[in-house]
């Protein structure tokens, strides 16, 4: 099933839905313990779509594809680099990524992303996907010219606008062989295999559940595979996961704030 976040259009209220082939289905309750069926059902141009939620957490992984599957390691790294996303980095489908002034050009970095659906702490990677509610699309959005040199990475992931999610969460996916592209322009830029990954998605939530307790609502991006570029001001920029959906973003300059 297909969940989504939304407002009727002309309205303020944030509403819970489910996709179905009669449109958009309204729900309420917990989208991960108790919801029932409400009354309302829209159509796709009734509503403003928003991202599928607000995450607890954002947690990413670093440099974690190779090409081809020959190119992996023997073993995976002991130590994987994991790194947090603000929650206040997290922006729908069609809302624009906006870059600081101080400079020119964002990377994007399209990944599929984990949504954990019940609480995880120093879980097996055999019992991983009992953990997981669904799926959803992500660009970590990366402002590389912030990297620390000492290689903290926080500020380049963390502005506002960083992490877009969407267009919904898809609970009935298999992560195993799915292929996760970017169109910058309309140009593929990025085709990379989930078979690829370095570090597999039930081993690093396995390894984060031994470090920190996760919890429903926690978001974790599994890593981009590679061909992420860097796009500027009047780009758009599309990630797309078959099966879950394409997540759109136009990019936009931060306007400049008169003294």
């Amino acid at each position: 099933m297909k969940f989504i976040r939304f407002k009727p259009k002309n309205e303020q209220t944030i509403l819970q839905g489910m996709v179905t082939d009669f449109g958009i289905q309204q729900i309420e309750g917990d989208l991960f313990a108790d919801w029932d069926i409400a009354r309302g059902i829209y159509q796709p141009d009734q509503i403003e779509l928003l991202e599928p939620l607000t995450p607890r957490h954002v947690i990413g992984i670093g440099a974690n594809y190779v090409s081809k599957p020959s190119e992996l390691p023997a073993e995976a790294p002991d130590l994987p680099v994991f790194f947090y996303k603000p929650v206040s980095s997290v922006i729908g489908s069609g809302e624009p990524i906006v870059m600081p002034n101080e400079i020119k050009e964002v990377k994007f970095e399209s990944e599929l992303a984990v949504v954990m659906g019940k609480t995880a702490s120093s879980i097996a990677e055999h019992e991983v996907t009992d953990y997981i509610f669904g799926y959803t699309v992500a660009n970590d959005v990366t402002a590389p010219q912030y990297f620390h040199e000492d290689g903290h990475w926080m500020v380049g992931k963390s502005f506002d606008t960083f992490t877009p999610l969407g267009p919904c969460i898809e609970t009935e996916f298999d992560p195993d062989s799915a292929s996760v592209e970017a169109y910058l322009n309309g140009e593929k830029k990025q085709d990379g295999l989930t078979t690829n990954m370095i570090v597999s998605m039930r081993k690093m939530i396995a390894y984060l559940s031994g470090v920190m307790t996760l919890n429903p609502g926690d978001v974790i991006l599994t890593g981009s595979p590679l061909g992420a570029e860097m796009m500027k001001d009047g780009d758009e920029i599309t990630c797309n996961i078959a099966g879950i959906g394409e997540l759109h973003n136009p990019v936009k300059q931060k306007a400049n704030v008169r003294s």
